[in-house]
């Protein structure tokens, strides 16, 4: 049986701890500011990141790796894990991102050294970063490659988001505002609540007055999806850890939650969200 490595890339804003527990490599996205470049997650934190966001009055842009960043990583992989290995890289969704494609051609340029296998998460952040986890998991527990990938496919038609923004404009100068345009121009304090549709567009699901209605709002929506089964969840935000670790505690006593993740979003994906963003994560077991 062939073992199997998991790569990814930064947007899936992985713990660290987590990474390095389940052995999963990330190559990193760029953030520009003006004439400063910084590779997301490596050389700048999503603390100082948010730092300067809020702090500058030109919106950061982003970029994603080149082929070679992903070719030198599968190649590595295969150095330091003999010829039997293969690689299942997921990234995020090609609707949101060029990295899904660019990984494509880095697997076909190294195809007679290792066998790649690239998925499109068709999610963004910890959305597809529970996917990845769960991936690196089953590859540990010894499952096959078939398997591994099953599971991913299984847990993209499993999972939804719901997450409130404080506002649209950060996905409105970044051009990631999708079906969500529809709330432009909304009445002050109204706080859309989004989600991420099929092909991961952003996309409208509601709009509260009040950020603490959105979230007991998106935590009913959340049940109503969950229903009383096992699920595995997470909580999403981006510089607002006290609201998303509060909402963990409650997330904790109101579902059958067998494992939950509270995580920041990192600078790719906070470029695009802004500071404070809330969210939850639910894949139905």
């Amino acid at each position: 049986m062939s073992k199997i490595r998991v790569v990814t890339d930064s947007t899936s804003d992985i713990p660290i701890s987590l990474r390095g527990e389940l052995g999963i490599k990330v190559v990193p996205l760029k953030v520009h500011f003006g004439k400063e470049t910084y590779l997301d997650g490596v050389t700048i934190t999503p603390s100082t990141f948010y730092e300067k966001l809020v702090s500058t009055e030109q919106l950061p842009t982003t970029s994603q790796p080149a082929p070679l960043d992903f070719t030198q990583m599968y190649e590595s992989i295969r150095e330091e894990e003999g010829e039997d290995v293969e690689i299942i890289s997921i990234h995020i969704a090609g609707v949101l991102s060029g990295t899904y494609q660019t990984a494509n051609i880095a697997a076909s340029m190294v195809e007679d050294k290792v066998k790649v296998h690239v998925v499109d998460s068709k999610m963004a952040s910890y959305v597809f970063g529970q996917l990845v986890v769960a991936v690196a998991r089953a590859a540990r527990e010894g499952k096959s490659i078939e398997e591994c990938l099953d599971l991913a496919r299984r847990m993209k038609e499993r999972t939804q988001v719901l997450f409130v923004v404080d506002t649209l404009t950060y996905l409105q100068k970044g051009g990631r505002i999708g079906k969500a345009s529809a709330f432009l121009g909304s009445l002050l304090n109204v706080k859309p609540i989004l989600t991420l549709d099929e092909n991961g567009t952003v996309s409208p699901f509601e709009k509260l007055r009040g950020k603490k209605k959105a979230i007991n709002h998106i935590i009913e929506a959340s049940k109503n999806y969950a229903g009383q089964g096992p699920v595995v969840m997470s909580v999403i935000h981006s510089a607002s850890e006290e609201e998303a670790v509060a909402l963990g505690e409650k997330i904790r006593q109101e579902f059958n939650v067998q494992e939950l993740v509270v995580t920041e979003l990192g600078p790719v994906i906070g470029t695009y969200t802004g500071p404070g963003l809330v969210g939850i994560v639910v894949y139905k077991l």
